[in-house]
C-alpha cells in the first residue's frame, strides 16, 4: 500500500475504487473525512504487489479498500501499510516525515546521466534545466556523477556540474566507451528525452548494460518500451479498460495501407514510435499524404514502427504530469489543458495548468487512469507525462501516448507549480520515497503533497521555421515557449502574448493585419490551426462574429472563447473613455485583465509614459504574489514571483546589495540557450561574491528560471513596462542587461532614459541605481550603423564596402557603386534575419519588394560580399580600468556568407597566418577600448584569399559563442565577466593572456530541415540553427569528426559521392574529387561537374539531372547508390526546382549533404582519421589538468570575497 497527500477543498475522492469493474469504468468511492477543510487529507493508491491481472479490466479485487484519516493541525496520525512501514508527521518533524524503510541506496556510488543532446525541435533547453537538476541532486547525496552530453552551450556540461563530464558524440558504440572506462553502477535515462530514452534502449538490447554490471533507474527497460512501442502500449491500454483510438501498427507501408483501409476513412494520423516532437507524424487528409507521412515516419522510427490512428480532430486535449515512488506512491503534480483541440503538437499548442474545462468528474477520471497507466506501464519511479482526450459531446475519454521520463511539459508544471520534478526524479531513482523529500518551496511539506495553484499558465510557440507552410499539426515546428503566470485566466494569457516579443503587447488593442483580411480568409484562418489563429479569433471578434461560429469553425472550447471576448469588450470600454475619465477602479478592472500599459495607450490615443504616470498617481501598482505550490495553505520560503493587480505584495524586497539580471525570454533561432547560459553564470559569480542577484525572464524551459538559480526569480515579461516595475520595487544596485541577447538590449536605452529621469536610490544605500558593464550609449553606437562606420574610420579598420539604403534607388545605387554580390540586410536584426545575398539588380529589387520595407525609418544595409572568404569569430573581455582579453579565436569551416550561427568552427584556428591574427587582435582591442566595453564582446572578421582582414560587425555584448569558448578554453568567461561589471579587474582575476589550447575543440551547427517540408537545406546568411554540439580531441580531423557525428551527420567510410558544384566554386572542384577518390570513393556527377572532372583526368561517372530523363540523380539516391552529397547551388530557377528537389530527397532517404567547399574538404579530411584511427571517448575534465582548475577556481573566490 502506498499513499499521497493531498489538500484540496472541491474535489471529490481520489481513491480508486476496489470493487469489480468493467472493462472502461472507473467509480469514485467518497472516503469519510471528520471534517473536510481542515487540516490535510490522506488519499491511498494501493499498490500492486500481489495482484492477479484481468486482462479485460482494471483488475483491483485484490486491493483491499482503505480510509484516509485527517486530523486537524499538524499532527498526523501514523498509518501502517500492508508492508509494514509507517510513516508520522508532528510538530518536531516540522511537517517533514520521519523516515521509511526505503531510502536512498548504499550500494550505488556512480551514476551516469545521458543529456540530451542539441537543442532541436521538440527536444529543448527544458531538457538542460532537468539534467542540471539531476546532477545537483545526486551529487547533494554523495553519488560520483559521470554526465555524457553533446551539448557545450548547457548548464550541465559545466565541468563543476559532474564530477566526469563528457561532451562527445552519443551513439550506443561510444557510450559503451565510457561505461567500459567509467564502470558506473547506474544510468539514469530519464533526464535526457527522446534521445536519452533511445540510447538507454540501444545500450541495454545490445547488452552493454549488462555487459559492464551497468543498472538503469527511473525507468526499466520494460516500462521504456512499453510506453514508447505504440503496439505494446496500445495493448497494455486495453488490458486494464482505458481507451485508445481505433489504429494499427504499422512497419511497412503495405501495413500502413491495411491499416488505412480497416479504419475506413480520412483524416488519419500518422505517430512514429521512439521520436521527439512527432517526428516524421502528420495528419494525412488524402491518400497522396498518407503515402509521404507513412514514408517519413517509417524513416524516422528508430523501431521503424509508426501508429496509423483515426483522427480525433476537435477533441480536447489534456495532460497530466504524473509521479511514483519505489513505494507506489503516486501524485498527481499538474494537469495541463491545451486551448488548440487534438490536431495540434501539444508543443505547438497554448496550454494552460491547471486545466480550465474539465468537470469535478471529468478530472477525478483522468487521475484515476494516471495512476493506472503508471502502474501499468511499469514506471518504478520518477516523473511521468501522459496525454488525453475528450470528447466534448460525450465526455468519452482516450489515452493518446504517455511518456515515461521527465518531459517538455515537465519544466513547464515545474514552473508553474514551483514542484522541481527532475530533483524529486532523480532523489526517487536513488531509493527515496516521496514522503521522504522535503519540498524546497514551502520547507514544511513533504513532496508526496500535492500541488495546488491558483494562476493559470498559457504556453506559446514562439517563432516558426521559414520556408514552409505555417501550418501547426502534430509534428512540432516550434522554437521556443514563454510562459506566464497570474490570477485570472485573461491576465495570464496577455502577459504570456507579450513575453513572446512578436511585436504585440497583449492580445488586441493593436492595428493586426488579420482585421484587414476578407470574411474568406479569416475563416481558413480559424479553421486551420496556425502560428497567429489567436490573432484571428481576436479580429473575428472584433468584426463581429459570435463565439459559437468561432467554436464551429475552430473547435477551441467556448469557455476560452468568452474569456477571450470578454477582453474584446474591456478594449471597447477603454476606446470609449479618454485616459484622464480612467479612475483608480477602472485601472484595476483593467489591469486585473492583463492589460498593458501601451495597451491602454492604444485604446486612449495617448502615451505609454502618459499612461504610467497616471496610473502610478492613482496608485496603481502591481503586487507580486509567490509560487508556493499549495494555494498559499503553507508560507512560500522561496522568492519565486509574479506580478498581479492586487492589494497584497508578498516580494518583501531587501536591502541588501543585489543585482537585476535581465534573461532572454523565449527561445529563437539566432538567440538560445546560450544566453540563459551567461545569466546562469552572472547569477552564479554574483552570489559567490555577495551580492544577492535577481532573476526576471519569462522562459519555463531554462536553468535561469529555475527557483534555486538566483536569490529572487520574477517570472515577468521582458517588457519597458514590467522591467521599470521591478525596479521601483527592488531598487538593485546594477542592472545586467549584456547577457540575454537582443531582448534585453533593446529595453537598455528606455532603461537608462527612466534611471536618468528619476534617479532612484539603491536599497542597499550605495548609490543610485545603474546599468552594469557597457553603458547602453555604446551598445547603441556598436548597432547603429552610421555611429560605428565613423568609429570605424577614425580606428583605422578596414570593413567590407557598403553604404545604407534608405529607398529602392538607394540601393540600387549601393549595389552599383561596389559591385555585385552584395550582402543585404535590415538594420538591427538578430540571427542574419532576412539577410541575403544578392547577384544582380533584378535580384535586389525583388528582395526589396518582397523580404523588407525600405524606408528611412527601416533603412537596408548593404554591403560587397566577399566571395571565397574565411570567416573568423573572436571573443573578448574587457573591464573599466582598460584592459582587454582575447577570450577565443574561432576560425569558421564554412566560408563568409553562411551566418555564425550555422558554421562549424574550430579553436584554436587552423589555417590564418600570424599577421593576420596580430591584426585581428590589435583591432578587437582596439575597438573594445573605443566603446568603452566592460565586459564581453564578439568581433566577426573575414580574411580573402589575398590575406586581406575586414572587420564584419562587433557587438559588445554576450555572444552565443561564449559557453563553446569557455568550455573549450577551460575558462568561465561569463562569470569573470560579471565581476568585471561589479567592479574588478582582470588583473584582479588573473585572466590577463590569451588561452591557447592545445587540444582542438569544433562546435557544428544543428539544423532542423526535416521539421519544414519544402524548405531548402541551402546554408546562407540567415540563420536556421536551432543548437549546436562539441567536438574535442588532441587532433583537428577527429574533433571535426565527434562533431560531426554528434550533429546526426553519419559520414560514410566509403561508397559513392555525389558532386554537384556551382560556377563560383568549380575552381575547387578538382581538390574536393582528389581528395575523396584518395580515401577510395567513387565520383558521380551531373554533365557540367562531370565535364570539369575529366579535363582534369579524373574519373568520375555521369548521372542525369533531375529534368533530363531517368534514372537521374534522385533515382540513385532512392536506390541507395550515394553515401554522401557534395552541392553547392547555382541560385537560379532550374536550381530553384531540380536542385532542392534533390537537397530534400537526401534529407529523407538521410543521405549525408555539403553545401559549401570548406565543409567537403574538411569531412574528406574527418573520413581519412576515421578510417585510420578510432574515436576515443575524453572527458572534459582530462583535457585540463587539475592544477589549472583548482587555480581557476581559486581566482574566482579571491576576487569574488574582495567585491
Amino acid at each position: 500500500m502506498g499513499f499521497c497527500m493531498n489538500h484540496c477543498e472541491g474535489l471529490s475522492s481520489r481513491l480508486i475504487s476496489s470493487s469489480s469493474l468493467s472493462s472502461t469504468i472507473f467509480t469514485n468511492s467518497k472516503p469519510s473525512f471528520p471534517n473536510p477543510n481542515n487540516g490535510y487529507r490522506l488519499f491511498f493508491y494501493p499498490n500492486k504487489n500481489g495482484t492477479s491481472k484481468n486482462r479485460g479490466s482494471l483488475n483491483l479485487e485484490t486491493r483491499p479498500r482503505l480510509a484516509g484519516y485527517a486530523k486537524s493541525g499538524k499532527k498526523l496520525n501514523s498509518v501502517r501499510s500492508e508492508q509494514g512501514f509507517s510513516t508520522t508527521c508532528n510538530e518536531s518533524s516540522n511537517g517533514v516525515f520521519t523516515k521509511s524503510p526505503l531510502g536512498k541506496r548504499n550500494d550505488l556510488k556512480k551514476i551516469l546521466i545521458l543529456g540530451a543532446g542539441p537543442i532541436v525541435i521538440g527536444q529543448a533547453c527544458e531538457f538542460d534545466y532537468s539534467g542540471t537538476q539531476a546532477c545537483k541532486a545526486l551529487q547533494e547525496e554523495g553519488y560520483e556523477v559521470v554526465l555524457i552530453n553533446s551539448n557545450p552551450a548547457t548548464i550541465m556540461t559545466d565541468p563543476d556540474m559532474a564530477d566526469r563530464t563528457y561532451i562527445t558524440p552519443m551513439t550506443p558504440e561510444l557510450v559503451e566507451q565510457v561505461l567500459e572506462k567509467e564502470r558506473p553502477d547506474a544510468l539514469l535515462p530519464t533526464m535526457g528525452g527522446q534521445t536519452a530514452l533511445n540510447l538507454a534502449v540501444a545500450l541495454a538490447e545490445s547488452g552493454a548494460l549488462e555487459k559492464y554490471g551497468v543498472e538503469l533507474i527511473g525507468a526499466k527497460l520494460d516500462a521504456i518500451k512499453k510506453a514508447e512501442d505504440r503496439d505494446l502500449f496500445k495493448q497494455a491500454m486495453k488490458s486494464i479498460g482505458i481507451k485508445t483510438p481505433p489504429s494499427g501498427i504499422g512497419t511497412t507501408l503495405e501495413e500502413c495501407y491495411e491499416i488505412a483501409n480497416s479504419i475506413g476513412e480520412f483524416p488519419l494520423i500518422i505517430r512514429p514510435a521512439f521520436t521527439l516532437g512527432g517526428t516524421g507524424g502528420g495528419i494525412a487528409y488524402n491518400k497522396e499524404e498518407f503515402e509521404s507521412i507513412c514514408k517519413s515516419g517509417l524513416a524516422a522510427s528508430v523501431s521503424t514502427q509508426v501508429l496509423v490512428e483515426k483522427s480525433l480532430l476537435g477533441w480536447k486535449e489534456y495532460e497530466l504530469e504524473v509521479m511514483r515512488d519505489l513505494a507506489d506512491n503516486v501524485v498527481i503534480i499538474c494537469s495541463i489543458e491545451n486551448i488548440d483541440p487534438m490536431g495540434v503538437h501539444t508543443g505547438d499548442s497554448i496550454t494552460v495548468a491547471p486545466a480550465q474545462t474539465l468537470t469535478d468528474k471529468e478530472y477525478q477520471r483522468l487521475r484515476d487512469y494516471s495512476i493506472a497507466i503508471i502502474r501499468e506501464i511499469g514506471v518504478e519511479c520518477g516523473g511521468s507525462n501522459v496525454q488525453f482526450a475528450i470528447n466534448p459531446k460525450d465526455g468519452e475519454v482516450m489515452v493518446i501516448e504517455m511518456n515515461p521520463r521527465v518531459s517538455r511539459s515537465s519544466a513547464l508544471a515545474s514552473k508553474a507549480t514551483g514542484f522541481p520534478i527532475a530533483k524529486m526524479a532523480a532523489k526517487l531513482s536513488v531509493g527515496y520515497s516521496l514522503d521522504q523529500i522535503p519540498n524546497d518551496i514551502t520547507k514544511k511539506t513533504p513532496a508526496s503533497f500535492e500541488p495546488s495553484i491558483d494562476y493559470v499558465i498559457p504556453r506559446f510557440a514562439f517563432e516558426k521555421f521559414p520556408g514552409s507552410q505555417p501550418i501547426l499539426t502534430t509534428q512540432m515546428k516550434s522554437v521556443g515557449e514563454s510562459m506566464a503566470l497570474g490570477r485570472t485566466f485573461q491576465e495570464s494569457f496577455q502577459k504570456a502574448v507579450r513575453s513572446l516579443e512578436c511585436g504585440y503587447s497583449g492580445w488586441g488593442c493593436a492595428p493586426i493585419k488579420e482585421l484587414d483580411w476578407d470574411w474568406d480568409q479569416l475563416k481558413y484562418s480559424l479553421r486551420v490551426p496556425s502560428p497567429d489563429r489567436i490573432h484571428s479569433i481576436y479580429a473575428a471578434m472584433k468584426r463581429g462574429m459570435k463565439v459559437d461560429e468561432i467554436h464551429d469553425l475552430s473547435y477551441i472550447d467556448k469557455w476560452f472563447l468568452t474569456q477571450l471576448k470578454e477582453l474584446v469588450d474591456v478594449e471597447q470600454f477603454l476606446m470609449s473613455r479618454s485616459l484622464s475619465n480612467l479612475t483608480r477602479d477602472d485601472f484595476y478592472e483593467v489591469k486585473r485583465r492583463g492589460f498593458s500599459d501601451r495597451q491602454i495607450a492604444f485604446a486612449t490615443k495617448s502615451t505609454e509614459k502618459e499612461v504610467r504616470l497616471k496610473r502610478l498617481s492613482s496608485g496603481v501598482t502591481p503586487a507580486y504574489k509567490r509560487v508556493d505550490t499549495c494555494a498559499a495553505e503553507f508560507e512560500a520560503n522561496t522568492p519565486y514571483m509574479y506580478s498581479s493587480y492586487d492589494f497584497e505584495c508578498e516580494s518583501a524586497p531587501t536591502e541588501r546589495k543585489k543585482v537585476l539580471i535581465l534573461g532572454g525570454g523565449p527561445n529563437r533561432i539566432g538567440q538560445g540557450i546560450e544566453f540563459d547560459y551567461c545569466c546562469c553564470h552572472t547569477s552564479f559569480a554574483l552570489q559567490n561574491a555577495g551580492y544577492e542577484t535577481i532573476m526576471m525572464n519569462s522562459n519555463p524551459e531554462t536553468v535561469s528560471t529555475d527557483y534555486d538559480t538566483s536569490n529572487r526569480l520574477y517570472f515577468e515579461p521582458l517588457t519597458v513596462e514590467d522591467v521599470l516595475n521591478i525596479i521601483d520595487l527592488e531598487r538593485p544596485d546594477g542592472i545586467i542587461v549584456q547577457f540575454g541577447g537582443q531582448t534585453p538590449l533593446k529595453l537598455a536605452l528606455p532603461i537608462q532614459h527612466y534611471l536618468d529621469e528619476h534617479r532612484p536610490e539603491c536599497a542597499s544605500g550605495a548609490g543610485h541605481v545603474r546599468i552594469w558593464g557597457t553603458s547602453p550609449d555604446s551598445i547603441d553606437a556598436a548597432e547603429d550603423r552610421e555611429r560605428f562606420n565613423a568609429i570605424i574610420k577614425e580606428l583605422k579598420i578596414e570593413q567590407p564596402k557598403g553604404g545604407i539604403a534608405k529607398s529602392e534607388s538607394d540601393a540600387l545605387a549601393i549595389a552599383m557603386d561596389i559591385g555585385y554580390p552584395v550582402v543585404v540586410r535590415p538594420s538591427y536584426v538578430l540571427g542574419g534575419r532576412g539577410m541575403e545575398i544578392v547577384y544582380s539588380d533584378e535580384k535586389l529589387v525583388t528582395y526589396l519588394e518582397n523580404a523588407v520595407e525600405v524606408d528611412p525609418e527601416r533603412p537596408v544595409l548593404i554591403d560587397k560580399y566577399l566571395s571565397d572568404a574565411i570567416e573568423i569569430d573572436v571573443d573578448a573581455l574587457a573591464d573599466s580600468h582598460g584592459n582587454v582579453v582575447i577570450g577565443g579565436i574561432m576560425e569558421h569551416i564554412e566560408q563568409a556568407g553562411v551566418h555564425s550561427g550555422d558554421s562549424a568552427c574550430s579553436i584554436p584556428t587552423k589555417t590564418i597566418p600570424t599577421s593576420c591574427l596580430e591584426t585581428i587582435r590589435s583591432w578587437t582591442t582596439k575597438l573594445a577600448k573605443r566603446l568603452n566595453v566592460c565586459g564581453l564582446m564578439n568581433c566577426q572578421y573575414a580574411i580573402t584569399a589575398s590575406g586581406d582582414v575586414f572587420l564584419l560587425e562587433a557587438n559588445p555584448r554576450a555572444s552565443r559563442t561564449v559557453p563553446f569558448v569557455s568550455k573549450a578554453i577551460g575558462h568561465p568567461l561569463a562569470k569573470y565577466a560579471s565581476l568585471v561589471m561589479s567592479g574588478k579587474s582582470l588583473h584582479d582575476l588573473r585572466f590577463t593572456k590569451e588561452v591557447i589550447p592545445g587540444h582542438v575543440s569544433v562546435k557544428e551547427a544543428v539544423l532542423p530541415f526535416e521539421k519544414f517540408q519544402g524548405c531548402d537545406v541551402l546554408l546562407g546568411p540567415e540563420m536556421r540553427s536551432t543548437g549546436e554540439v562539441m567536438g574535442i580531441d588532441f587532433e583537428f580531423p577527429i574533433a571535426f569528426a565527434k562533431a560531426q557525428i554528434a550533429a546526426g551527420q553519419k559520414l560514410p567510410v566509403s561508397g559513392t559521392v555525389f558532386l554537384s558544384l556551382n560556377d563560383l566554386t568549380k575552381p575547387h572542384l578538382a581538390t574536393i574529387a582528389r581528395a575523396f577518390l584518395v580515401l577510395g570513393f567513387r565520383i558521380v556527377s551531373t554533365s557540367g561537374t562531370a565535364q570539369v572532372l575529366e579535363l582534369e583526368g579524373i574519373p568520375v561517372e555521369r548521372v542525369l539531372k533531375m529534368h533530363e530523363g531517368r534514372p537521374h540523380a534522385g533515382d540513385m539516391i532512392a536506390n541507395g547508390q550515394v553515401q554522401l552529397m557534395v552541392i553547392t547551388s547555382s541560385g537560379d530557377a532550374l536550381d530553384q526546382i531540380d536542385g532542392r528537389h534533390l537537397r530534400r530527397m537526401a534529407l529523407s532517404y538521410k543521405v549525408p549533404i555539403i553545401t559549401t567547399v570548406a565543409g567537403a574538404l574538411a569531412s574528406a579530411e574527418a573520413i581519412k582519421s576515421l578510417k585510420c584511427s578510432t574515436v576515443k571517448m575524453i572527458a572534459l575534465q582530462d583535457f585540463f589538468n587539475v592544477e589549472m582548475e583548482t587555480e581557476i577556481s581559486k581566482n574566482l573566490q579571491s576576487a569574488s570575497s574582495s567585491v
